[in-house]
């Protein structure tokens, strides 16, 4: 068994009341890999912030960086000079973090063919900002390993409004304004293939918008909160007075999640970007009830590396 296969039974050991489905290679397969589902930017011991990648043909269409999205990405066997189109739902730092050393990274793994990068403004000019403060070892490289030049290759591009993102034969990507206050621009999206439809919520209020998105969606992902436990995650952080109020203001109650993916007619609803993402005292078990309230399709607790 490999490293892979074994990270895969391990996160279906943790899901009795799952019905994951085995990732299945092939032409034409979509694959969805959670790589990150914790919510919030704090290192954690078993979850790393917000990322999953869908693959279609073994194209790699990556959705948020938060710290250690590489790291992942190797982890689940997923080439990072196959990354083609980087999508970031907002500028929160649990969702792009490592955004900029995703693709440095990729860079000295191979990368030479362009990577299209979508989300709110202003990635243009974080992208920018991003190579300037590289710019000693990009250039070192380039000079010292004969590397092609890393600039060039980078297209970001600044969403601010809902509707098509991308066409490019494999996939269609459809974006929505969703709810995340204090930005003015936060992001869903959606991906459909010839075989599966799959919609990342980024991170939201209950929102009509993602309701209209996610109609008839294959695959949810959606964030979650289990209000009765935030006072627990906050207790030993002192330095943020309104902490509290900004994670039950801008998020979505797990039971409401529910509310959502039934209003959508979802298959499969994945919670993942968890708040709290480790309390031992809330279990998948929990999680589940609450979203089963409302919703009656199949319920998944998120883990990293699981593969759907």
């Amino acid at each position: 068994m490999n490293r892979r296969d074994l990270l895969r039974a391990t996160a279906a050991l943790a899901l009795p009341t799952s019905r994951a489905q085995p990732a299945v290679r092939g032409h034409g397969r979509t694959r969805l890999i959670l790589l990150g589902t914790a919510g919030g930017p704090r290192p954690r011991q078993s979850r790393f912030p917000s990322a999953q990648v869908v693959l279609v043909d073994e194209t790699s269409y990556v959705v948020d960086c938060g710290n250690g999205v590489a790291r992942q990405l190797v982890a689940a066997d997923v080439p990072l000079r196959a990354i083609r189109h980087v999508f970031i739902t907002h500028h929160h730092s649990d969702h792009n973090a490592d955004y900029g050393n995703l693709l440095l990274l990729a860079w000295t793994a191979g990368l030479q063919t362009p990577v299209d990068c979508w989300g709110p403004a202003p990635l243009i000019r974080m992208t920018s900002q991003f190579l300037a403060l590289n710019a000693e070892d990009i250039e070192a490289r380039m000079a010292d390993e004969g590397r092609v030049p890393l600039a060039p290759l980078l297209r970001p591009h600044d969403l601010d409004r809902a509707g098509v993102v991308l066409d490019d034969g494999k996939v269609r990507v459809m974006a929505a304004m969703v709810d995340h206050p204090p930005f003015k621009t936060a992001m869903a999206y959606r991906f459909d293939t010839l075989d599966r439809s799959i919609v990342i919520s980024g991170d939201t209020k209950r929102s009509d918008a993602l309701v209209r998105l996610a109609q008839g969606a294959d695959v949810l992902v959606h964030e979650a909160i289990y209000p009765t436990a935030v006072d627990r995650m906050i207790a030993n952080v002192s330095n943020a007075s309104t902490l509290k109020q900004s994670i039950l203001g801008h998020h979505t109650a797990v039971e409401d999640v529910g509310r959502v993916a039934e209003a959508a007619g979802v298959k499969t609803l994945v919670l993942s970007h968890l708040v709290p993402a480790e309390d031992p005292a809330v279990t998948d078990a929990m999680w589940i009830e609450a979203a089963r309230a409302h919703f009656r399709g199949t319920i998944i607790v998120g883990r990293d590396l699981l593969e759907l």
